[in-house]
């Protein structure tokens, strides 16, 4: 036996003991939240209540969590992460193991709040498709139909809303409509910092940024141009990235998606002009105009049967 094949294995007997005492500090309930393809968001409170999230059923309560436990599991994912959990960095972020499904982590001890706290955005499972938007009252007919047609037409669309308003799973609804359509001469590139978009289509490439190697999606529109897009999916729109994005949906790739944090379509304009600033540049306004067709406003909405409403969708004026 090699000292690298003793090495890796040693590495293995690790990661099995750590995932299987990050099973145990969460719990069978918790742990199943993993497998049920409806979970949206598992959010941990500084009071100890464990709170799910489910598409189209809103948050419940699910278990309670002690201080204790809570503190042991951040160690173990700042452990897994390759860095250290304290008081001088009481924060811990990053993808979960495979065996979590890689799920977005966000975690936190004092002082920072009065006890430790996680939330964890779990990847989609289960494709929710336009016509269950429609059927669940998300949107309107007239909505549904205005959606269909920009992705038929191939406009680029921006999707807006608020924290965990649901704009990845939105952006997936449209990505399984242009899924079932597209063949092989339909090249798609998928840009994203976590996976949550998920695509069907037979000529599909998905790329994620890397923090450790300073890959960011700036450099990773750069290196799509040359990976002959047809259609171009970024997660969400950060930073001066937006630039690169749009100078790249302007550039013969038409028919894109991407996510944004905003209130409402108007305020999502002027925030995509804000991070194309952040490149160095003066007001992209014009340039916007000219490479976003759409912009869809999804918001969470406690009188909806689903928790969710379309609220607005925003057609840009190509003569502004």
């Amino acid at each position: 036996m090699t000292n690298t094949t003793h090495m890796d294995k040693a590495q293995q007997e690790r990661h099995t003991r750590l995932i299987e005492q990050m099973r145990r500090i969460l719990g069978p309930e918790i742990c199943a939240v993993f497998e049920d393809p409806a979970a949206v968001e598992i959010m941990l409170n500084d009071d100890g209540r464990v709170l799910v999230e489910r598409h189209g059923q809103g948050i419940t309560h699910l278990t309670d969590l002690p201080a204790a436990k809570t503190l042991n599991f951040l160690g173990l994912m700042a452990d897994f992460r390759g860095t250290t959990v304290s008081r001088d960095k009481p924060i811990v972020e990053g993808a979960m193991p495979d065996e979590f499904l890689r799920a977005r982590f966000a975690g936190a001890i004092p002082p920072l709040m009065p006890k430790p706290t996680f939330s964890i955005r779990l990847p989609a499972r289960k494709i929710y498709t336009l016509e269950d938007y429609l059927n669940g009252g998300i949107l309107t007919y007239e909505q549904y139909n205005q959606i269909i047609q920009a992705v038929r037409d191939r406009k680029n669309i921006l999707v807006s809303g608020g924290t965990s308003s649901g704009k990845s799973t939105l952006v997936n609804a449209m990505s399984d409509t242009i899924a079932r359509t597209a063949g092989l001469e339909q090249r798609i590139v998928i840009i994203e910092d976590t996976r949550e978009i998920v695509c069907n289509a037979p000529n599909t490439v998905s790329m994620l940024t890397d923090p450790d190697t300073d890959i960011d999606m700036t450099r990773l529109l750069k290196l799509t141009l040359r990976y002959r897009p047809d259609r171009i999916f970024l997660g969400e729109v950060r930073d001066g990235a937006a630039l690169a994005l749009l100078k790249a949906w302007n550039t013969g790739h038409p028919g894109g998606l991407a996510t944004l944090h905003a209130n409402n379509p108007q305020a999502a304009i002027t925030r995509l002009d804000q991070l194309c600033q952040e490149a160095g540049v003066p007001s992209q306004m014009p340039l916007i105009h000219e490479a976003v067709d759409v912009v869809i406003q999804i918001a969470r909405d406690g009188n909806a049967k689903s928790g969710r409403r379309i609220t607005d969708i925003l057609f840009l004026d190509k003569e502004d």
